[in-house]
């Protein structure tokens, strides 16, 4: 019996969710399993993954055939890993402590990278936040600048006409006489 990892479709349309499973090649996508090794859901970001690691990696080691998604899925989840590093552990190319200490420093780099695209998209997210907070205080600013001029009393301004005193209007009226005055007696001493 041909056996294969595999996906099997569940969820709603639109939104599924996978379910990681081991079955005889023959069986249909979503019938019948021997063993369910997981949880794969597409629809958070970064996508989340729950996996039985030990069964899982027993099965790859028994000769399961995994699909191509399940493969990818082994793959980012670091048993296609501790399987090759067993292999050259039975070969006799590495010892047990050595393809130990190779999967640690390689999840601790997954680790690593996944909790920086974590960060970052928390951090992306705050700033989207922060931006559609400052947009909608701008048009609430807006609107209530819009509300507050609708709102105001119309002010009519009335001219009114104040009389100077009459000694002020005498002084301007000697200042424009004798200016002319001075620029012709100017014109004539030329």
């Amino acid at each position: 019996m041909a056996t294969r990892i595999r996906l099997q479709r569940h969820g709603r349309k639109g939104r599924p969710i996978f379910h990681i499973v081991v079955a005889d090649q023959r069986s249909k996508r979503d019938g019948r399993y021997i063993e369910k090794l997981g949880i794969y859901n597409p629809n958070t970001n970064p996508a989340t993954i729950d996996l039985n690691f030990d069964s899982a990696l027993n099965w790859m080691m028994t000769g399961a055939q995994p699909s191509d998604t399940a493969r990818a899925i082994l793959s980012h989840e670091g048993i296609m890993m501790k399987k090759h590093l067993l292999e050259g552990v039975r070969k006799g190319a590495l010892t047990e402590e050595q393809a130990e200490a190779k999967f640690a420093t390689w999840k601790e780099e997954k680790l690593a990278r996944i909790g920086g695209k974590v960060d970052g998209l928390s951090k992306a997210a705050e700033e989207a936040k922060a931006k559609r907070i400052e947009a909608e205080k701008e048009v609430n600013r807006k609107r209530e600048e819009a509300i507050a001029a609708k709102n105001a009393p119309e002010v009519v301004e009335e001219e009114v006409a104040e009389e100077a005193p009459a000694e002020e209007t005498a002084e301007v009226e000697a200042a424009t006489e004798e200016a002319p005055a001075t620029e012709e007696g100017e014109k004539a001493a030329e």
